[in-house]
């Protein structure tokens, strides 16, 4: 389109260079024309190219079938991690003619009336932020946070949030950036790994691999409150100190799994039988 635009600008523009000519000055006159009738050329050719190329990518019409296939298939389509940014902002020029924003002042709402491309009109009311409100970030997460740097960077722990189903103050994904941004307005130390590789704080396969023993042996002892773990998020990570798993509770949880590899869990010490031995 921009060649064509170009091309009837240099055919107007040579018009007007041939109209302002005197008619007297006839070999002037003469190159003008031809420059002309040359730019006149110029623009059939593209507007045949174009017209040519639209033909050849026109869009089959879709039956009604189709149609309604798609739709059920747009939520997986829209959730598929192959899906970007780009192809999001065409299913929704496809779907949506027009949003209009209007404010309830009375309820304190901001009102978005969508209407779709097949005529069906939806509205959805947000709360209206008021002036001076802050949208800030539950101690929830906070706390999640002060513990997750102990053992992981900002990239994991946005990783772990958006695993977890959390979101930041403004209702967005968390990122390493978001991460960053709230530890620094919250004063909470960056992850550094020690010097000497001497971890204070391990996560399950480090701490399993420090003690010898199986991860899913470490982690029941941790469930079961055998030895002393921090687990902020229910998907998320288990974080051991190190000094604790030099306790004599862990070790008993390890030589409890060397006596008994094939359930190296075992039970706990107070669990009761529940058969009456038979004697």
């Amino acid at each position: 389109m921009r060649d064509l635009e170009a091309a009837r600008y240099r055919a107007d523009r040579a018009f007007r260079q041939y109209d302002a000519i005197d008619p007297q000055n006839r070999l002037i006159a003469a190159e003008l024309e031809l420059r002309w009738n040359s730019a006149l050329t110029r623009v059939g050719e593209i507007e045949t190219r174009i017209a040519a190329h639209d033909a050849s990518t026109s869009q089959p019409s879709l039956s009604p079938v189709h149609v309604a296939a798609l739709a059920a298939d747009l939520k997986a389509v829209w959730s598929a991690p192959s899906t970007d940014a780009r192809l999001k902002k065409r299913i929704v020029r496809t779907v949506i003619h027009e949003v209009v924003a209007d404010i309830d002042d009375e309820a304190s709402e901001i009102v978005l009336l969508t209407h779709w491309i097949g005529g069906v009109h939806t509205e959805l009311r947000l709360p209206r932020r008021r002036r001076g409100q802050r949208n800030s970030i539950s101690a929830d997460i906070l706390a999640a946070v002060r513990q997750l740097v102990l053992t992981a960077n900002d990239d994991l722990i946005a990783g772990i949030l958006n695993r977890n189903g959390l979101v930041t103050g403004h209702g967005n994904r968390w990122t390493r950036e978001r991460v960053s941004a709230l530890r620094s307005h919250h004063k909470i130390p960056v992850f550094r790994p020690a010097p000497d590789g001497n971890e204070p704080w391990l996560n399950l396969n480090k701490a399993a691999g420090l003690l010898g023993i199986a991860p899913k042996t470490l982690r029941l002892a941790a469930e079961a409150g055998e030895i002393e773990a921090g687990h902020p998020l229910p998907d998320g990570p288990w974080i051991f100190r190190r000094s604790t798993l030099g306790e004599p509770a862990a070790q008993r949880v390890v030589h409890r799994a060397r006596q008994n590899p094939n359930h190296p869990a075992g039970s706990h010490p107070d669990q009761q039988n529940l058969f009456s031995p038979i004697t």
